[in-house]
């Protein structure tokens, strides 16, 4: 039989040439596919990246539940409840006196996280509903006040109460001293949320976050946050350099979340001064509508301006402006709003 080698080495040739253009081929076909999602994961005319998440109207944080309504839980500052259970994953908190005496209470706001448990949870209060209609939430809590009661039960804001779902969305803890034994999770309450047909789409309409340089000088720095309430519900913020957050202290100890055993933190702080009036020996009433001198507190500076409710309107925002009448733009990061009242 006789070889042509000139013809195998045409074959072979051909052969080459053939892989080298399904190569090719299979290189054109990733690119151009990759190309698409380029353009499709475009909007604005800025590029955005398979994994990017939404930002948090609330926080800044980009999260997978960002577009989902919050949720505000009433928390116990009680010292026989501490370490608390997952106040230290909230998007942001609210603090306040409740009594004559000035104990406070907490309202932890969730969106981005969700805790494994929240508790201990305790009672409405009126003073508390503004600031979780304002921000569109969902108001859990464990009974409350007369007043308060009476307009949560007339669907003054959408509102799961412990009282009516004790042993379903609530359970009590048999280690936890009563009244400071109820506790929840997200998850059993948007279930309820969604058996109730509440709406669980955000419609809050957020505010500024940026992540910028602050300017410091000796005028504006901020390394101690004191806040002033009675012993033992002092508190204490103190800028950690590496986190570039403040760690919070209560009564000279370390705020831990029971649930991570970490030291709850916070981006911003805002303090907020309003008035109150004495009602009796359990309650006073704090103005959380209106407008009142502000201070807020982060990248370790401080900045002063004013905040303001609408008060003629209970879902209205909570606004923040700087002096020159511009709202503040907050660092992206979770969030404490620690309400002083006269």
């Amino acid at each position: 039989m006789h070889f042509n080698a000139r013809l195998f080495n045409i074959n072979k040739l051909l052969i080459f040439a053939g892989t080298v253009a399904v190569v090719l081929l299979i290189i054109f076909w990733f690119w151009w596919g990759d190309k698409e999602i380029d353009v499709a994961n475009t909007a604005n005319g800025k590029p955005i990246s398979e994994n990017s998440l939404p930002e948090s109207p609330i926080s800044g944080i980009s999260c997978q539940n960002a577009s989902r309504r919050p949720i505000s839980v009433m928390m116990a500052a009680d010292p026989e409840t501490r370490p608390l259970s997952g106040i230290g994953e909230a998007d942001i908190v609210f603090e306040m006196p409740v009594t004559p005496n000035g104990i406070t209470r907490f309202m932890a706001v969730f969106q981005c996280f969700e805790p494994a448990e929240i508790g201990s949870i305790r009672s409405a209060r009126n003073d508390f509903m503004p600031l979780a209609a304002g921000l569109g939430s969902i108001y859990a809590h464990w009974g409350g006040e007369r007043e308060a009661l009476e307009k949560l039960n007339n669907g003054i804001i959408d509102n799961i109460d412990a009282m009516k779902y004790e042993g379903t969305v609530f359970y009590r803890k048999k280690e936890a001293p009563m009244p400071h034994n109820g506790f929840t999770n997200i998850g059993e309450i948007l279930d309820q949320s969604k058996k109730l047909n509440y709406n669980l789409d955000s419609e809050f309409e957020g505010y500024l976050h940026e992540e910028k340089e602050i300017k410091k000088n000796i005028a504006n720095i901020a390394e101690e946050i004191p806040i002033d309430y009675p012993r033992p519900y002092n508190v204490r913020w103190i800028y950690d350099n590496q986190s570039g957050e403040y760690k919070r202290f209560r009564d000279g100890k370390q705020e831990i979340d029971k649930n991570t055993n970490e030291q709850v933190s916070a981006r911003v702080i805002a303090v907020i001064k309003t008035s109150s009036k004495y009602l009796n020996k359990d309650y006073i009433s704090v103005a959380t509508q209106g407008e009142g001198e502000a201070v807020v507190y982060q990248n370790e500076v401080k900045m002063s301006g004013k905040w303001f409710k609408n008060p003629s309107r209970l879902d209205s925002k909570l606004f923040f402006y700087d002096n020159e009448g511009k709202e503040i733009v907050f660092a992206p990061g979770k969030m404490w709003i620690e309400i002083i009242a006269d």
